[in-house]
């Protein structure tokens, strides 16, 4: 079988999935007010409703997904997965009542295995010295999914509401079918582990992959670079509609470019980044770029301006591969599957905590109470985190332990 096969259907894998989550981002508001009614900063905090439950599924299932790919391999779990999120985004499709839509998310927080599985996967064959490029070839893959996804979601949010779920479920069914013919199985009896209830909770896993040196630590920052980062899926449709006064389809050119920019520099600038800086410059530099960024969009105020910064806010995309790939290093090769996991989970409780906050946050600042209109106040937020995420990687002993593994 030809080597590269393996890593092309992974990206494929994650361009398709991320192409099917992007669409339904430029919609988000005005569905909620569609089917709820009020103004964006209500729509806002049901956006954060909708966005914690999915969190809570995937904090919930991520481990015990992670672990049955551990003992029954990556594929079943990415294909059941695919197979669950085309029904996921039929449900919305023809839901009409905000409850519905809470249905639909949580069976969609339940199939998102799709990317720590395929994480893992790429993990199973990557070499050590290749997993930070590789890791940033899955990143840039599902960052090219949003220059497609919103793209499309915002022009099929011309023919209504409805139309961009119609056509994520559609990509979920195809890829579906080219994982089927296409996808070889990587867990093999020598990395194979058995089954246990125990590391399959979030609990049990974040505990048993804590044990391993340096990382809780990492866990930490990635807990909290996650909440930060957030702010995007969390706020930016709202912030823009409201800040900017863009339309979906703007929205969704906004976002598109965002994935453009965050691609190439995953796909083509990450390993020149790691040859010239190295993973732990990377992420500190990552994070400080993310501080700034952040906190220059808490006061923009120009639409223009806001286009002008993407290609900026991209470069701080460097940090997750390569914070992921020190991670990596340090799990044998018979956890990669409950690692990434727990990562999902961690991740997740981010994405429980980040809705709400953030949410709340855009709605005091917005709503008729506030004693400052500030839509872009959750940015700020998010840039005070990094600057924490910041702080907390300067005490990680990368050196030492670097030293000790070679």
């Amino acid at each position: 079988m030809n080597k590269r096969l393996p890593v092309t259907f992974i990206l494929i894998t994650m361009l398709l999935d991320s192409m099917g989550v992007g669409l339904i981002f430029p919609v988000m508001p005005d569905l909620i007010r569609e089917v709820h009614g009020g103004d964006i900063s209500n729509a806002a905090i049901w956006g954060g409703v909708l966005a914690t439950v999915f969190a809570a599924m995937q904090f919930l299932f991520g481990p015990l997904l992670g672990s049955i790919s551990d003992r029954f391999g990556r594929r079943p779990v990415l294909l059941l997965a695919l197979g669950a999120m085309a029904i996921d985004y039929l449900v919305m499709a023809q839901a009409w009542t905000i409850w519905l839509l809470l249905l639909g998310r949580m069976i969609g927080g339940i199939t998102a295995a799709t990317h720590a599985t395929a994480t893992a996967y790429m993990a199973d064959i990557s070499k050590p010295e290749d997993k930070a490029a590789n890791f940033g070839l899955i990143g840039a893959a599902f960052g090219m999914g949003f220059v497609l996804g919103p793209l499309l979601g915002g022009l099929l949010g011309q023919w209504g509401t409805r139309a961009p779920f119609y056509a994520a479920a559609l990509l979920a069914i195809l890829n579906f079918g080219l994982g089927y013919f296409a996808l070889p199985e990587t867990v093999t009896d020598r990395i194979r582990r058995p089954f246990s209830f125990k590391r399959a909770n979030p609990i049990g896993a974040l505990m048993s992959v804590g044990h391993l040196p340096g990382l809780k630590l990492l866990l930490s920052i990635s807990f909290v670079y996650g909440i930060a980062f957030f702010v995007y899926p969390a706020i930016w449709a709202y912030f823009a509609a409201l800040q900017f006064g863009w339309s979906p389809a703007m929205i969704g050119v906004s976002l598109a470019s965002f994935g453009v920019s965050m691609a190439i520099v995953q796909a083509v600038l990450m390993r020149p980044i790691l040859r010239l800086m190295g993973e732990r410059n990377a992420v500190i530099g990552g994070l400080l770029l993310d501080a700034v960024v952040f906190a220059a969009l808490g006061f923009v105020e120009s639409g223009t301006l806001a286009l002008i910064m993407i290609p900026i806010t991209a470069l701080g995309s460097v940090v997750g591969p390569a914070l992921q790939a020190i991670m990596s290093r340090t799990a044998r090769d018979d956890q990669q599957g409950e690692l990434q996991g727990t990562l999902a989970s961690i991740n997740a409780v981010g994405m429980i905590i980040a809705p709400f906050i953030l949410t709340q946050i855009f709605w005091y600042f917005t709503s008729d109470l506030t004693p400052m209109y500030l839509p872009g106040a959750p940015f700020i937020l998010s840039a005070a985190l990094v600057l924490i995420c910041a702080l907390l990687f300067l005490r990680h002993p990368y050196e030492k332990l670097e030293a000790e593994n070679r």
